[in-house]
C-alpha cells in the first residue's frame, strides 16, 4: 500500500492550523462588535455573508486551476493575501468597512482551501481515505477549537485590536510554512500525472456529487447561523462574558475535531452514507436545542451535540469527496464544489436566520439551520441510495465511487 508523505502532510497540517487557530480567534468576536457599531440582523449576516459571496464565485475557479497548474502556488499566494487583510481588519471602524474586508478575505481563502484539500487527497493512501481526512481535519477543528476561547481571553484582558493582530500572525506562520517548506510545484503529482480533468459537465451532472454538495451546504448553513447569531444570544439573553461565548463556540467544534480521527477510521470499514445520515439527525436536534435552551448547561449540551454531530458525517463525507476526486482526476474541482457547498451554506443560513431575527425573534433564527439540514440530508439519501455497498478496500481509486450505500 502507498504511504502517505509524512512531510508534506506535515507542512499542510501546521500551515492549516495556524491560519485556522488565527481565524477562529476573531470570527465569534465580529457578530458582538458589529452590534455595538449598529448592525442590524440582517448586516450581522452580511458580515458572514460577504465571505462566503466571494468564495462561492471563485472558489471553483481556484480548486480547477490547481488540477492544472498545481497546489502550492495557489495556497501561499492565498495565505499572504489573508495575512495582509487580516491585519486591516484593525483599521476597520463601520460595519460596511468589515463587510468589505470579509468579502476580500473569502477570495484569500477561496485559493487556500481547495488547493490544500485537494494536495492532502493527492497524497492519500487507497483504502484510507476516511483516516487520512479526519486526520487532517482535525487540524481545522483544532484551530476553531482553541481560537475562539484564545479571542474571548484576549478581548476581555487586553483589545479587540489585539485579536485581529493575533490573527495576522498566526496567518503570516501559515505562510512561511507552506513557502520555504512546501516541496516545489514541478514535483507535485497532478503537475506530473499526464490526465486532463474530467470535464466540469460531468462533474456537475453526477447525482454522488450533487448528494455530497447538499450535504455539505446544510451543514454549513446550521455553522452560519450559530456563528452568526450564538454569540448574540450568549450576549443579550443569557449575559454571557466574551471568554464564555469562545467557550460555547469552542466546546462544539473541539468536540467534532476529537471524533474526527476515530470516525475517519470507522469511515474507512463501515458504512459511509448510514455515517453521514446519522450525523446530519444529531446536528438537526442540536440546532432545535439551542432554540428550547434555558440556561448556559442547556447551550453547552446543545453545542456538544452539535459537535458530535459534525465529528461523525463529515469524516465519511470527505472520504467519498476523495474516492470521486481521485475517479475525475479532477481532485480539486471536487474540493472546490464542496468548498463552495460549504460558503453557499453559511451564505444561505447566516442571512435567512438575520431575516428571522429581524421579522421575528432572535431565538426563531436557530430553526432555520435545522430545516435546511431536514430538506438536504432527505435529498442525500435519494441521490445516492442506488449505489451498492461495496468494500472500499477493492480496486483502485480510478474505479466507480463507493458510496458505502
Amino acid at each position: 500500500m502507498k504511504k502517505i508523505d509524512k512531510n508534506i502532510f506535515g507542512v499542510l497540517f501546521f500551515s492549516m492550523f495556524g491560519t485556522v487557530t488565527g481565524v477562529g480567534i476573531v470570527v465569534p468576536l465580529l457578530p458582538i462588535y458589529a452590534h455595538n457599531l449598529g448592525a442590524s440582523g440582517l448586516y450581522i449576516g452580511l458580515i458572514f455573508g460577504a465571505f462566503s459571496i466571494s468564495r462561492t464565485f471563485f472558489l471553483p475557479y481556484f480548486g480547477r486551476q490547481s488540477d492544472k497548474k498545481g497546489r502550492k502556488p495557489f495556497i501561499v499566494a492565498g495565505l499572504f493575501a489573508y495575512t495582509v487583510v487580516s491585519l486591516a481588519f484593525i483599521l476597520s471602524n463601520s460595519v460596511e468597512s468589515l463587510i468589505a474586508l470579509r468579502f476580500i478575505q473569502g477570495i484569500a481563502s477561496a485559493m487556500i482551501m481547495p488547493a490544500v484539500q485537494a494536495y492532502v487527497g493527492d497524497i492519500t493512501p487507497t483504502g484510507r481515505e476516511g483516516f487520512t481526512m479526519g486526520l487532517f481535519n482535525m487540524s481545522m477543528f483544532m484551530g476553531l477549537s482553541i481560537g475562539p476561547l484564545i479571542g474571548g481571553v484576549i478581548r476581555d484582558r487586553f483589545s479587540l485590536d489585539t485579536s485581529f493582530a493575533a490573527m495576522g500572525f498566526l496567518t503570516f506562520l501559515g505562510f512561511m510554512l507552506s513557502f520555504f517548506l512546501l516541496p516545489p510545484t514541478q514535483t507535485e503529482r497532478v503537475v506530473n500525472r499526464g490526465v486532463a480533468p474530467l470535464a466540469w459537465r460531468w462533474v456537475l451532472q453526477d447525482k454522488e456529487m450533487a448528494g455530497l454538495f447538499l450535504f455539505r451546504l446544510a451543514y454549513a448553513a446550521c455553522i452560519g447561523v450559530l456563528w452568526s447569531f450564538l454569540p448574540v444570544l450568549g450576549d443579550l439573553e443569557f449575559s454571557l462574558s466574551s471568554s464564555a461565548i469562545g467557550i460555547l463556540v469552542t466546546i462544539g467544534v473541539f468536540t467534532s475535531g476529537l471524533l474526527h480521527v476515530p470516525m475517519g477510521f470507522m469511515a474507512d470499514r463501515v458504512n459511509r452514507k448510514m455515517m453521514v445520515v446519522t450525523g446530519g439527525l444529531i446536528v438537526t436536534y442540536a440546532i432545535f436545542s439551542f432554540d428550547w435552551a434555558d440556561t448556559f448547561g442547556d447551550l453547552l449540551l446543545a453545542s456538544i451535540l452539535f459537535g458530535l454531530g459534525g465529528g461523525i458525517s463529515m469524516p465519511a463525507l470527505m472520504a467519498l469527496a476523495v474516492l470521486k476526486g481521485g475517479e475525475t482526476h479532477g481532485m480539486g474541482s471536487v474540493m472546490g464544489l464542496l468548498a463552495m457547498a460549504h460558503s453557499l451554506g453559511m451564505l444561505t443560513g447566516s442571512l435567512l436566520a438575520g431575516l428571522m431575527m429581524d421579522v421575528s425573534q432572535l431565538r426563531n433564527a436557530f430553526p432555520t439551520g435545522a430545516v435546511m439540514m431536514i430538506l438536504c440530508l432527505g435529498m442525500f439519501v435519494v441521490l445516492t441510495h442506488h449505489k451498492k455497498v461495496v468494500s472500499v478496500q477493492a480496486g483502485p481509486r480510478t474505479g466507480p465511487l463507493d458510496l458505502g450505500g
